[in-house]
């Protein structure tokens, strides 16, 4: 595949699988390959502790630290300290790699090692916190969607034609455990949308409409299911900067991969101020295999100590998109 087919692909999919929908997520961001925690004083009212369970108003509580408390951490008060940003704000930082293999996660915000910050149900991450015996305990935890969510910036749009007269329309799939509830498309002018936000990766999903499962008809790309039906397949990439320092006195530096056929011609890397070449382009997740070619001669890129062999007697550095 060329690079040019590569970017129609990307333009295609994105037009046909958008919306305008905010996602007041609280209490943490997606940045890169981080999950960013952000604890503001002036998102809570009130408190609880931990022993009492009575609650008590911010007001009358000094803060002293605090502590990101979850279902990843085993609910610990102690471990994941964060960092003062300044008198009203605290973050931590860490990386997706610690929240695969659940969809979501729900958390809190510990307050001197033993007041939990009561959330409110103004955000649309909020769940109503049970017990170990799936009692409810009166009180709310934050939940966190590592992998995906709604957002109006997401990157990935579904867009699902006609149907004007239905009354519910999800989106569920491999990125969301296939739930049959939580992404609630909006009704637009000749059908339905939800942007979402999605780590990158291989799915499959499907449409739901009024409790009918169906497969996206707009979307070429779909694998046989268990029930010798069709899922709607995509692949969710992300923008990639390659860089090689130096050369400055080349003439022209292609980079070259199995991203584009290893072309010879096609990618013509730009000459930035700061002593770099530089290009930046879209790629699937998955492993991909490039080199750089200075004025017709191949080399490794020189800053990149991943390697491998193609099969064939090459070396390749290697690039992996998750």
């Amino acid at each position: 595949m060329t690079i040019k087919h590569f970017y129609t692909i990307i333009f295609i999919f994105i037009a046909s699988v958008g919306l305008t929908f905010s996602q007041n997520q609280k209490g943490y961001t997606i940045e890169g390959d981080d999950v960013v925690f952000t604890f503001h004083r002036s998102d809570y009212d009130t408190l609880s502790h931990d022993e009492a369970g009575n609650r008590i108003s911010f007001d009358d509580l000094t803060v002293e630290n605090v502590v990101v408390s979850g279902e990843f951490n085993n609910w610990s008060k102690y471990n994941w300290k964060m960092t003062k940003i300044n008198e009203d704000t605290y973050q931590l930082r860490k990386p997706l790699s610690k929240f695969e293999g659940e969809f979501t996660w729900e958390f809190k915000f510990v307050i001197n090692n033993e007041y939990w910050a009561e959330p409110t149900k103004d955000a649309s991450n909020v769940a109503d916190a049970k017990g170990l015996f799936g009692e409810h305990l009166n009180v709310y935890n934050l939940k966190m969607y590592p992998n995906a969510y709604p957002d109006a910036n997401g990157s990935v749009r579904f867009r699902l034609r006609g149907h004007e007269n239905a009354n519910n329309v999800i989106v569920a799939g491999s990125f969301n455990k296939w739930n049959e509830h939580l992404f609630k498309m909006y009704k637009i002018e000749n059908g339905w949308e939800l942007k979402v936000q999605i780590k990158p990766g291989d799915y499959e999903y499907r449409f739901i409409v009024d409790g009918h499962w169906m497969e996206d008809p707009s979307n070429p790309d779909k694998v046989r299911n268990e029930y010798n039906e069709f899922n709607s397949h995509l692949n969710v990439g992300k923008y990639v900067t390659f860089l090689l320092k130096g050369y400055q006195n080349a003439n022209k530096v292609i980079l070259s991969g199995s991203f584009n056929d290893w072309n010879e011609t096609e990618i013509t890397m730009k000459k930035t101020e700061n002593g770099y070449w530089s290009y930046r382009l879209p790629l699937p997740s998955g492993k991909h295999h490039y080199k750089f070619i200075i004025d017709g001669n191949w080399i490794l890129d020189p800053h990149n100590s991943v390697k491998e062999y193609d099969g064939k007697g090459n070396v390749n550095s290697v690039y992996m998109v998750r």
